[in-house]
């Protein structure tokens, strides 16, 4: 998981120290009937406490991304063969416990979202981050790929805000974001094969981890 920036915790915790002396002598002058003076501490008070929380919503969200420095490891995916076009596959990763997938196709394939900041972004302590998205399975013929089952499971969750949706909606009006954009990979399924993933800022790359891998992606048409 990505570690939330410092600078992020800091603005959050100011803010607390600035609402809370606020709502206090709200209460105090509303107690001695200084309705005008303790309405407008109150309603400041409940202005900032409203940001702070809004600023830990966005944490919570951000904390669903891992930092991406560099290429990196993102996942290990693993699978064994049931029947004809039926595989168990195994994904494990950083932001992932080791979980366990039925996929129908003849390949299998990985999506991820990738978020580069601007200046002030960066000046914020943020990094580029990726979240591993969805898993799903692939048919090499366009007839399947329209007719036969399809098989498609999520690999994360949106805690709080979606801070992706937001940023989309929101990007003129608060321009923190460079670049949003979402970047797939699909290779073939095969009896015994073991794949990297790996991700860098341009995006999601699949390698082959064992024999059995080389040989289905030798021979893929």
């Amino acid at each position: 998981m990505s570690p939330l920036s410092p600078i992020l915790i800091g603005i959050v915790v100011l803010a607390f120290l600035a609402a809370i002396p606020l709502e206090i002598a709200a209460i105090r002058r509303l107690r001695r009937i200084q309705l005008l003076r303790g309405t407008l501490f109150f309603v400041s008070g409940g202005f900032i406490l409203a940001l702070a929380a809004a600023a830990v919503l966005v944490a919570m969200n951000l904390h669903t991304y891992a930092r991406l420095t560099h290429e990196q490891e993102a996942a290990r995916v693993s699978m064994r063969q049931l029947g004809e076009r039926r595989y168990v596959v195994s994904v494990e990763g950083k932001q992932i416990p080791a979980r366990h997938y039925e996929l129908r196709g003849d390949e299998w394939q990985i999506d991820a979202r990738v978020l580069k900041w601007r200046g002030i972004g960066n000046l914020l302590g943020l990094d580029t981050v990726y979240r591993l998205e969805r898993l799903s399975g692939r048919y090499g013929d366009i007839t399947s790929e329209r007719s036969a089952p399809r098989t498609v499971f999520a690999l994360s969750e949106d805690p709080g805000i979606d801070l992706w949706a937001a940023l989309r909606r929101y990007q003129s009006y608060v321009p923190l974001a460079d670049a949003l954009y979402g970047s797939a990979a699909y290779v073939p399924m095969a009896e015994g094969a073991e794949y990297l993933v790996n991700v860098s800022s341009s995006g999601l790359v699949v390698r082959p981890g064992n024999e059995a891998a080389r040989k289905a992606v030798g021979g893929w048409k």
